[in-house]
Formats: structure tokens, sequence, C-alpha cells
């Protein structure tokens, strides 16, 4: 596929590997593993070697799937592994099911949060929240059996934490 002025193009209709480093990207705007991986230790503190097990993959215009494992380049299947990040925007976006899976890796921008609030996010509920951390996505987590769970991805600005759970995995939970 081109992009009409020769260039390869993006094929929303199958996945595409992401390109190691960006002298080996060959469409336009997709993002290098490099820039994922220094995305998530900058934003959260992961570190890279989290994911040297896993490979990414575009599908659509910065919709970014991580995989455990191999497999052909491209591949034009429905799904492959999870959908992992959103990029391709001003503010890159992680997705609810990165976050839970690898947000307990996580040292920075990371909001803890219990009783009536914790319930309020997992509701999808928007609520004012007194944080001194960085603006933008955050991880919001829960202390369940003394060990930090993150539950999902929040967006902090002007004091208030909204939460992005997706709909159909909003919750009605009593009091965590």
């Amino acid at each position: 596929m081109s992009d009409g002025d020769g260039a390869p193009g993006n094929d929303g209709g199958q996945f595409d590997r992401l390109p190691a480093t960006s002298e080996d990207r060959e469409v336009p705007g997709r993002a290098t593993r490099e820039e994922v991986l220094d995305w998530w230790d900058d934003r959260f503190g992961i570190p890279p070697e989290t994911f040297d097990d896993y490979s990414f993959w575009e599908k659509g215009k910065g919709k970014i799937w991580c995989f455990r494992g191999e497999a052909p380049d491209p591949v034009d299947v429905e799904g492959l592994g999870m959908t992992f990040l959103r990029t391709r925007q001003e503010h890159w976006k992680p997705a609810t099911n990165a976050v839970q899976r690898f947000g307990r890796g996580a040292s920075k921008n990371v909001v803890e949060l219990s009783g009536e609030p914790a319930s309020r996010f997992a509701r999808g509920e928007d609520q004012e929240h007194d944080w001194d951390g960085d603006w933008g996505y955050v991880i919001a987590a829960h202390d369940l059996a003394g060990d930090l769970e993150p539950m999902g991805v929040g967006l902090y600005v002007y004091g208030e934490l909204r939460s992005t759970v997706p709909k159909g995995r909003q919750e009605d939970l009593p009091e965590l």
C-alpha cells in the first residue's frame, strides 16, 4: 500500500510490525519499538526490558498491539495479542489491558485510590482528586491484599481524575 507519494502507507486491514528504530521506519508517522519503550519508561518508569519477549504491531492508524512471541510480518488477522497503546495523536494513550498487565512495574505517575474514590473510578466516574504528580495519563491503582494493583487508565488534569475505564468494563463495586 502507498500513501500517494510513493512512500509505503498504512494498511488498516493488517498488522504490521513496528520498526525497531526511526532509521528502520518506512511508513511515515508509524511509531517505532524504541519510541514505544521509551514512552513507557519516561511516563511510568516501566523499564524497557519488561517487554523483551514482546513484539509490537500497528493495525489501523496508531493502534498499537502487543504480542508475546513472533508472527509473520505483515499478518492479516483480526486480533494479535492485546491492545497496548494509541499513537498518532497529540498525547499517546495506554490501553486499559496494557496498564492492568504491565502497570505493576510502574514507579511513577501512579495514583493510589482507596475507599470511595477507588469505587468511583471503577464505575467510570470523574472526581476531584488532590495529587502532586504529572498531568496527563496515569495509572489508577488500589491496594489489594498488600499489593498495589492497577485498576486502569485515568487522565489527571486541573485537580480532576477522569476515569477512562471502558463502559463495558465499568464495575459497581462496594467501597474498596
